[in-house]
């Protein structure tokens, strides 16, 4: 049961994830304001070792990806990560 618990919170980071990338380009043109904070974002969470697939036992062998997806995650704000934990904490 743990294996499908692991399975659903990937898929919903995963999902969350794809969701950020697709505000960078809208409306045929680049949003210089969502490839910023993604940048800035991801640069701090490389920076601080910050990895929400560590946090959640995810192990991800190859160095420093866990930290630029979280970064990915969080550039879109605190509002985000509230609700994306509270997702995976309701169906843990």
């Amino acid at each position: 049961m743990e294996n499908f618990l692991q399975i659903i919170v990937i898929a919903i980071l995963a999902e969350a994830i794809w969701e950020n990338l697709k505000m960078i380009w809208q409306e045929e043109k680049l949003s210089i304001d969502k490839l910023g904070a993604l940048i800035v974002s991801v640069i701090i969470a490389i920076a601080t070792q910050l990895d929400i697939f560590a946090i959640l036992n995810f192990n991800i062998p190859i160095p420093f990806i866990g930290s630029f997806l979280t970064g990915i995650l969080i550039s879109r704000g605190a509002n985000f990560i509230h609700d994306i934990l509270t997702k995976i904490q309701t169906i843990k």
